[in-house]
């Protein structure tokens, strides 16, 4: 339902804005592919996760990998930032390990696939140069297979008014219209700022959950966010210092 509405919205936007002629669609398959992981892996985690818990991996996740591609395409890092991703790497590892309070190891799992996802999803999506066109067909391309998938899952439904609504203005607004404004921010934007936009993402979604949904911030989620924003900080800080 997400994924569909928000198709379905993005193709409206582009035919009001085309003026009645429908521009042809032109999927970037590896784009494609990369919003289906980050759909997937989210949407599953989170049967099991707090919301708190899931950002932090999500966000963790989306970090690392924005830093290890900047890494392979020839970017140096320095001493400190290093040890900034040591220490946010560490938060995640503790943030997972075994303990009473450690949170559902497959949902984890699938958290984090969908932070890599996500990652390199933002990072294709630096290339955009119809950040509408592109997010449409996107969508548009991604919608049978999820529908695939939410066929296979049918047996395991639950769907109240109250649900359908929420998934169908997640897809519209949050998912279509909003990916499009960030495909739009990421032309202006360099992979660090990319990533420092996000900071604030877990602490929001930790925020709202307890608000929300009542759920308990427990001390392992604290200790584990201080240490992976931390981290991420000093790296982020340390490569804004580099001259242009």
């Amino acid at each position: 339902m997400r994924v569909v509405a928000g198709a379905l919205t993005l193709c409206a936007i582009l035919l009001v804005q085309s003026r009645g002629t429908f521009p042809k669609l032109a999927p970037s398959w590896r784009s494609v592919a990369a919003l289906g992981a980050y759909m997937l892996g989210f949407s599953f985690a989170y049967l099991s996760l707090s919301a708190g818990t899931g950002a932090l991996i999500l966000f963790g996740c989306v970090q690392l990998t924005m830093f290890i591609m900047s890494l392979r395409s020839g970017e140096s890092f320095s001493v400190a930032s290093w040890g900034g991703l040591a220490i946010a790497f560490g938060g995640l590892i503790y943030l997972v390990s075994p303990g009473l309070s450690a949170p559902d190891p497959i949902g984890a799992v699938l958290m984090g696939v969908a932070g890599v996802a996500w990652g390199f999803y933002s990072l294709l999506g630096r290339g955009a140069k119809d950040p509408l066109a592109e997010t449409a067909a996107n969508f548009v391309f991604l919608a049978p297979f999820v529908i695939v998938v939410s066929a296979l899952a049918f047996v395991q439904m639950y769907l109240s008014e109250t649900g359908v609504l929420l998934a169908m203005a997640s897809g519209a607004i949050a998912s279509g219209c909003g990916y499009v404004i960030w495909y739009a921010a990421l032309r202006g934007l360099s992979g660090t700022r990319a990533a420092v936009v996000q900071l604030a993402a877990p602490v929001i979604a930790a925020v709202m959950g307890v608000w929300f949904l009542g759920e308990h911030v427990t001390l392992r989620l604290v200790v584990a966010s201080a240490a992976t924003l931390g981290g991420v900080a000093v790296v982020l800080a340390q490569r804004a210092r580099k001259p242009a």
